[in-house]
């Protein structure tokens, strides 16, 4: 949970410091600006029970659908009303707070490379923090990521982690971490010779 909080600090500080066409441009969720995403990430910790419940059945439990409901919920929100709720949710609660934070930690690494990504926005991400989202990512049903390594060992050649059997896949823990979550082009950014494996598995 101290890994949540400090990732979601983090992105805070980065927000603040992006122009308005930044917070309007594409991310690395398809159809998503970068408004977008923020609005994705914290448009659970305002929900009760009851609203979330609700939100899942407006999306028929399509994970895709969910989530678009969040983010259409959020559409109306400025930068600033964004970053305000950044800032006033450091602690995750509800959902998000599932798995000891895990959920919150892993969401926050990932949806904050697919803001910077595209935006050249560089960063180098705290090892402890990285160790923990490549573990649990691995698993999350909602990243969908156990069929993309079924099969395939997994080594990060900048930090001490790797994990399962197969063939070895191996590159930077943010590249791993990025391919195994299904985005874009990444995989392309990892050697061994499992990476062929993988590289189908995700798209180019």
């Amino acid at each position: 949970m101290a890994l949540a909080r400090d990732e979601r600090a983090d992105l805070a500080d980065l927000l603040a410091t992006l122009t308005p066409a930044q917070w309007d441009a594409p991310s690395l969720c398809a159809g998503w600006r970068v408004r977008d995403v923020v609005a994705h990430m914290f448009s659970y910790e305002e929900l009760s029970t009851v609203g979330l419940v609700a939100r899942f059945v407006r999306g028929g439990i399509l994970p895709d659908r969910v989530n678009g409901a969040g983010v259409a919920a959020y559409a109306g929100r400025s930068p600033d009303d964004l970053l305000a709720l950044v800032r006033d949710h450091q602690q995750p609660r509800g959902l998000t707070a599932g798995f000891g934070g895990r959920i919150a930690l892993t969401d926050g690494v990932i949806h904050q490379q697919d803001i910077r990504r595209p935006l050249g926005l560089p960063r180098e991400i705290p090892a402890d923090r990285l160790r923990v989202a490549l573990d649990f990512a691995r698993t999350a049903p909602t990243i969908g990521a156990a069929k993309r390594v079924r099969g395939l060992a997994l080594a990060a050649t900048d930090l001490d982690w790797s994990a399962g059997t197969g063939p070895v896949v191996e590159g930077p823990a943010e590249s791993l971490l990025m391919a195994i979550a299904g985005r874009r082009g990444t995989a392309q950014e990892l050697t061994g010779p499992g990476q062929p494996v993988l590289a189908a598995r995700v798209p180019e």
